[in-house]
């Protein structure tokens, strides 16, 4: 096998400079994200990697990096070559990440399906056989069209296996989870997301025969992380109180539907036996069903470890003082266009509600619980959030009513707060500014 190399050159002073021998990389802005993706035309790449990443010297560009293929000799590749190019995702981490991925494939690595989960998954390792890199196609989703496992069919947008996120949005998500979890404070691996271009990913008869042959793949991509077990194969005892309590920070901030044992790994400790008396580290992954469109009921794994009554540390309460919704929200609007309003929304009330609670003194545990449905008998109750929220639409609705009967009858139906969720894109810039006011206020008398 021929072997394929890449060299660097950096400008210290104004980032990635390429050498004078190859062609700049001209794409089309993916700024913005539709359910119509997988029907893009093919963009013409150039034929050339330019720029390989020094991890301290890593500037944002304007427009998206492309990571196309070259041989050291710098002759053309087969327009059939596999590529990748980023589409959304900045940073060190996640730049060297894509460069691995390239080598690897520019190395004749091809991704490796993985058998578990109900989505197209595959993990690429580099030419010695490690693992590197974990990447989810948007079109083979649990319920996509070119979903490999039999659960397809459907199309883009519609909702999905939870139904407050849609079909094909579960990537964003990944993304939106690694953009929030700012320092590294949950520990969410570099993700990207990112457009393959001839990669031998599954392709379904249907697909085929209503795609172009060679389409390009949309995709998360993801840092793998080697793992000795996940915290289903070992139980609560072993994890450190800081781990569960940082990875219970970042699900409440994004109402996490879907957090079991399954999606916390346990690190790997120089081979060493693992020994209650020796407390784990673990480390959150599969956000795809964060950020809902609406206040729907999440799923915490760790609410009942004895962990998550543990009164939070100076550290952890210094961490929530200091978060900002608003910002958080812009950071998400910037880079993740293609993401609801309503799921911002809802970033924004849940860190409102988590800030306000931490400093009344709960516990991870008491917040989670206050922000889980319960159930009577067989029907299920509304959430304490879900009740306050419901509350304080309901006057939003009532204020901006113009006093009319018909209307006042409606605003009480909402204040039931049905159990399909409250939603908060249905607000006007007016009604969410006097939402947040009130929200505000009514969190203060009830912590």
């Amino acid at each position: 096998m021929r072997l394929f190399k890449m060299a660097v050159a950096i400008d210290q002073h104004h980032g990635i400079k390429p050498f004078s021998r190859s062609q700049r990389c001209k794409l089309q802005s993916f700024g913005h994200l539709d359910h119509n993706i997988l029907g893009l035309t093919h963009t013409s790449f150039s034929n050339s990697i330019e720029q390989v990443f020094e991890a301290d010297n890593i500037h944002r560009s304007f427009s998206t990096p492309c990571l196309p293929l070259t041989t050291l000799s710098g002759e053309d590749l087969s327009s059939s070559h596999p590529r990748i190019e980023i589409v959304s995702g900045s940073g060190a981490p996640v730049h060297a990440l894509v460069v691995e991925v390239a080598i690897a494939m520019a190395s004749g690595v091809h991704p490796k399906p993985l058998p578990s989960g109900l989505g197209g998954a595959y993990v690429f390792c580099n030419k010695s056989g490690t693992n590197i890199a974990v990447t989810k196609p948007v079109d083979e989703e649990p319920l996509a069209l070119n979903n490999p496992k039999g659960l397809g069919g459907q199309i883009l947008g519609q909702p999905g296996l939870k139904s407050s996120i849609r079909i094909g949005e579960t990537g964003i998500r990944e993304l939106a989870a690694y953009l929030l979890d700012h320092g590294g404070f949950a520990g969410v691996p570099p993700t990207a997301l990112v457009k393959f271009c001839h990669a031998p990913f599954f392709a379904n008869d249907d697909a085929a025969a209503t795609t172009a042959p060679q389409m390009p793949k949309l995709a998360s991509l993801q840092r793998f992380i080697g793992h000795g077990f996940d915290a289903g194969e070992l139980g609560p005892s072993f994890f450190s109180v800081a781990s569960v309590h940082q990875i219970g920070i970042l699900d409440i901030r994004l109402l996490n539907l879907d957090r079991h044992a399954g999606n916390m790994l346990v690190m790997k400790h120089n081979q060493k036996s693992y020994v209650a008396e020796v407390a784990t580290d673990l480390v959150p992954i599969d956000h795809g069903f964060c950020l809902p469109e609406w206040l729907d009921d999440p799923y915490f794994e760790w609410l009942h470890w004895p962990q998550a009554s543990t009164p939070f540390s100076e550290y952890e309460l210094e961490y929530i003082s200091h978060l900002d919704p608003f910002k958080d929200a812009d950071i998400l609007r910037a880079e993740v266009p293609s993401l609801q309003e309503s799921s911002i929304r809802v970033l924004v009330v849940c860190t409102i509600f988590l800030k306000q609670a931490a400093a009344a003194g709960l516990t991870l545990a008491d917040i989670g619980q206050m922000m889980t449905r319960g159930f009577c008998g067989a029907e299920e109750i509304p959430s304490k959030l879900e009740t306050i929220c419901s509350q304080v639409k309901a006057s939003i609705l009532l204020i901006s009513n113009d006093e009319n009967n018909n209307g006042k009858g409606e605003i009480g139906e909402e204040s039931s707060c049905e159990i399909s969720g409250i939603s908060f894109g249905d607000l006007n810039q007016g009604q969410w500014e006097s939402f947040l006011e009130i929200y505000n206020k009514l969190l203060l008398g009830v912590f």
